[in-house]
């Protein structure tokens, strides 16, 4: 990790912990896993006010772009809620990839998937949006 730990700000990790209190009883097997993985990164994450984080940092409603280890580059927008929608770039903060992306930073690395299809990017760009993210949509 590129700053060591984990960053969240303020207003986005009390924001997670509503969402994931909400979505405690999920019964669909892999939302609760992506689910579980974002509880463990923000418990462990460094909580700090909006002025101290870098702006590289990706938070929700931020627009990171990944590179595959293939080349190919995607611009995604984080999301605060389950209403993802791919043909716009939004991924919601409770999938798997949404999940590993916050609080991480640009030049940061993830691998995700099963050891028989491991998906290897990395973080190129991070944009912040300044939109409202104190609420969610369920």
């Amino acid at each position: 990790m590129k700053y060591g730990s984990l960053i969240i700000e303020k207003k986005d990790y009390l924001t997670l912990k509503r969402i994931l209190n909400f979505h405690r009883y999920y019964e669909d097997y892999a939302h609760k896993d992506a689910l579980e993985q974002l509880g463990d990164r923000i418990d462990r994450a460094l909580v700090q006010d909006e002025t101290d984080i870098p702006d590289d940092v990706v938070r929700l409603n931020s627009k990171v772009t990944l590179e595959f280890m293939h080349g190919a580059r995607q611009t995604l927008q984080l999301v605060p809620s389950t209403r993802r929608d791919l043909k716009e770039n939004m991924i919601s903060v409770v999938s798997t990839l949404g999940a590993n992306l916050v609080g991480l930073a640009v030049s940061d690395k993830i691998q995700l998937g099963f050891p028989s299809d491991i998906k290897s990017f990395r973080i190129i760009g991070v944009e912040q949006s300044h939109q409202v993210s104190s609420s969610f949509d369920l």
